[in-house]
């Protein structure tokens, strides 16, 4: 596996956009994952899935997100209650800037499979370019470029649904899912309870239930919001440590990347196991 960082230009972001591309050392026409971290992380983790994924023939790209602990961003930036966007809006420059990625592995991407993927608020973030929206902003993000997705550890509906903290903070958790048409695998922990909702753990559930077309639900028993450890080999944040339970994400995930990148039947229904 080779890895590359680059800084692709944004200048309305206020901030270089850092991505980190991962590829296998050998191999063409390779499909792409662009990949949005949770809250805080950055271009260097997940590594866990990641790395598995570069293994198995996929080019991965991550983008750094300005919520990043690494950029430090201070509470009362002006563009902090815009990061829910700006997001949305990195993983776009990255599929707008394919060439400067492409210049990094010369003539091996193909560009007709792409999908995209995240964990935790990038999964919301991810999801907005399959079809989802935010209640109340009228604006469609879906991106043609994008195949299918995996959305792990997806918040769920908001309203009611969210617990007072969460409402007065994170106003844009309020996902629409109505019009997540694009296939997707929806990944959750039937032990992720959340602080942010006053639901239990099949809130994470929700962009399987509440979305149409093509879609496949797992659902892991005795997994945290961690899914046993998917955001890097040594994550201090990971209270369910379970490499078996990584192993099974791993295999999943790209068994379904594999088969959704190639041509989908989007007459195909729902698909849930556990």
């Amino acid at each position: 596996m080779s890895t590359t960082v680059l800084s692709l230009p944004a200048p309305s972001r206020g901030t270089d956009l850092e991505v980190r591309v991962s590829a296998p050392t050998t191999g063409d026409d390779l499909p792409v994952i662009v990949f949005s971290h949770g809250y805080g992380e950055s271009m260097d983790g997940y590594g866990p899935l990641v790395d598995h994924w570069a293994a198995h023939g996929f080019v991965v790209v991550q983008p750094t997100h300005l919520d990043s602990r690494r950029l430090n961003l201070p509470p009362d930036d002006p563009r902090t209650p815009s990061i829910w966007r700006i997001r949305v809006d990195d993983l776009i420059r990255v599929l707008d800037e394919l060439d400067a990625v492409e210049a990094a592995i010369p003539g091996r991407l193909d560009r007709s499979r792409i999908a995209v993927a995240g964990h935790s608020w990038g999964a919301q973030t991810a999801g907005m370019l399959l079809g989802a929206r935010v209640v109340g902003v009228d604006e469609d993000l879906t991106d043609s470029r994008v195949t299918t997705g995996v959305l792990l550890a997806a918040a769920g509906l908001g309203g009611d649904d969210l617990s007072p903290f969460a409402a007065e903070h994170f106003s844009f958790m309020n996902p629409d899912f109505a019009g997540m048409k694009t296939p997707a695998l929806i990944v959750a922990g039937d032990h992720d309870q959340s602080q942010l909702t006053t639901r239990g753990p099949d809130w994470f559930t929700d962009a399987y239930h509440h979305s149409p077309g093509s879609k496949t639900l797992l659902t892991l028993f005795g997994a945290e919001h961690s899914l046993g450890g998917i955001s890097g080999y040594h994550a201090a944040e990971t209270t369910d440590e379970n490499p078996e339970r990584v192993a099974l994400i791993q295999r999943v995930t790209t068994a379904y990347l594999r088969g959704t990148t190639e041509a989908v039947d989007s007459s195909l229904g729902k698909l849930e196991t556990t």
